[in-house]
């Protein structure tokens, strides 16, 4: 199970209610930032994660908004004696760009940090989850990411007990390789039935592109920018950002479970006419606020 912490909702600057773009996701003892915002340290406390459950970073685009956060963090991190190594993900000239960081601002690095500039496709990967980007449509370098968690062979008990399986050989199977009692090949498929694993997708500011249906495509919750309503549309080509009606259009047609619409313009008040406008195209949607809470 995912568990989706919205610390910053707004898009380009803060408002009183809302933080600039940041989203925590854990799952188990994994703790994935996405995106740090100005303020997001602060955001933190207030939704009392521990500096200590961020296990990665994953930034989209080092667009102000979606980074001025960062220096910050990493010094309070730093500073909390934090064990373990942080990893940063992000796009080319992400290192530059924590290089540059370190060297504009003065403060002791105690941290054991990995910055990686990843290429499309599988970012990371362990037995449980995989993390994929996919580039964007903006005007500068951005990645959209999947979270997953992978697929499990739920085994049947009853039917390694027929099949005469010692325990010892339960856990080939439950990671969908074939093994041989008695000479004879038994495949996961005959012990076992296959559990789909859980998806995450997270598309911030870009315009419409093809990898935004491969990123949605069968998401438990897809987490998307909604910078502006459809009559805005021309405004939102003009800026390579989407709409609510684009999000809605993405999750009709990528068999998306649950759509969380986020990265709003300052100039709405509320979220109604772009809930709205979403709506129109896709029924199970909502919009975030800062500090909602969603689990998958």
């Amino acid at each position: 199970m995912f568990n989706l912490t919205f610390l910053g909702t707004s898009c380009m600057k803060p408002t009183k209610e809302r933080n600039q773009f940041s989203l925590f996701v854990s799952y188990k003892n994994k703790g994935i930032l996405i995106d740090c915002g100005e303020g997001t340290q602060r955001q933190l406390k207030h939704a009392g994660i521990k500096l200590s459950k961020i296990n990665k970073i994953l930034i989209t685009h080092w667009h102000g908004d979606h980074t001025l956060g960062l220096p910050g963090l990493l010094q309070s991190m730093s500073a909390s004696d934090y064990n373990g190594t942080l990893e940063i993900y992000g796009p080319k000239q992400t290192k530059e760009k924590i290089g540059y960081m370190f060297k504009a601002f003065e403060f002791d690095n105690k941290l054991d940090l990995k910055v990686i500039e990843v290429k499309p496709g599988r970012i990371w990967e362990d037995e449980e989850l995989f993390i994929e980007a996919l580039p964007m449509k903006h005007s500068v370098p951005c990645n959209a990411y999947i979270i997953k968690e992978k697929d499990r062979w739920k085994i049947n008990a009853s039917r390694i007990r027929e099949l005469g399986i010692p325990s010892s050989m339960v856990s080939n199977l439950q990671e969908g390789r074939s093994i041989k009692v008695k000479g004879k090949e038994i495949r996961p498929e005959q012990a076992a039935t296959i559990r789909r694993g859980q998806s995450i997708g997270i598309i911030l500011d870009t315009a419409m592109n093809e990898n935004c249906y491969k990123v949605a495509q069968d998401a438990d919750i897809l987490v998307c920018e909604a910078v502006y309503t459809s009559e805005l549309g021309e405004k939102a080509e003009q800026y390579l950002h989407l709409t609510a009606k684009d999000a809605a259009l993405i999750a009709s047609k990528s068999n998306v479970k649950r759509l969380v619409l986020a990265h709003f313009s300052t100039r709405y008040k509320n979220t109604h006419d772009l809930e709205n406008d979403a709506r129109t195209y896709f029924d199970n949607v909502i919009s975030a606020e800062d500090f909602l809470k969603v689990q998958s």
